[in-house]
C-alpha cells in the first residue's frame, strides 16, 4: 500500500510539476485547438438539429453512444496526438527519457478531450440560439 501511495504522490506532483518549466504553452494550446474542434463540431450538430453532445452521450442508445464518442475521439485525435509528441519532449527534456507513459496519457485527455467534451454542448447551445434568433430576424 505504502508503495501505491508514493506512486500516487509522485505521480500527482509530476501533473502539477508540468505546469511551470519547459513547455508550458501546451497548456493554452491543446485547450485552444480543442475549443475550436468543439466550435466546428458544436456549429455542426446546431445546424443538423442534433441534441448536445454530452447529453446526446447520455441519453442515446448503446451504439449511437458509441458512434459519437468515436466522432469525439476522432474531432481530437490530431490534439491528442499532439499532446502525446509535446508530453514526450517534455518527459525527454526534464527526467532524461520516456518514462512515464501513464502521465503522458492522462496529461494529453486533460489537455484535449476533456476541454472537447466540456465545450462542445455549449458551444452547440449558443448557435442554436444563435441561428434561430437569426432566422427570426428575417421574419420580421
Amino acid at each position: 500500500m505504502d508503495g501505491f501511495l508514493e506512486y500516487l504522490h509522485r505521480f500527482a506532483s509530476d501533473l502539477f510539476g508540468r505546469t511551470d518549466g519547459p513547455m508550458t504553452f501546451r497548456f493554452f494550446l491543446q485547450p485552444t485547438m480543442a475549443f475550436i474542434a468543439a466550435l466546428h463540431d458544436g456549429i455542426k450538430d446546431a445546424k443538423l438539429g442534433r441534441s448536445p453532445y454530452m447529453a446526446g452521450l447520455m441519453s442515446s442508445s448503446h451504439d449511437e453512444r458509441i458512434r459519437s464518442f468515436r466522432e469525439g475521439v476522432t474531432a481530437v485525435t490530431r490534439v491528442l496526438l499532439l499532446g502525446v509528441v509535446m508530453d514526450v519532449f517534455y518527459q525527454f527534456k526534464v527526467y532524461g527519457g520516456f518514462k512515464y507513459p501513464l502521465e503522458t496519457f492522462v496529461i494529453a485527455v486533460a489537455l484535449a478531450f476533456i476541454p472537447y467534451l466540456l465545450l462542445r454542448g455549449p458551444v452547440a447551445r449558443v448557435a442554436k440560439w444563435w441561428r434561430t434568433r437569426k432566422a427570426g430576424g428575417r421574419d420580421s
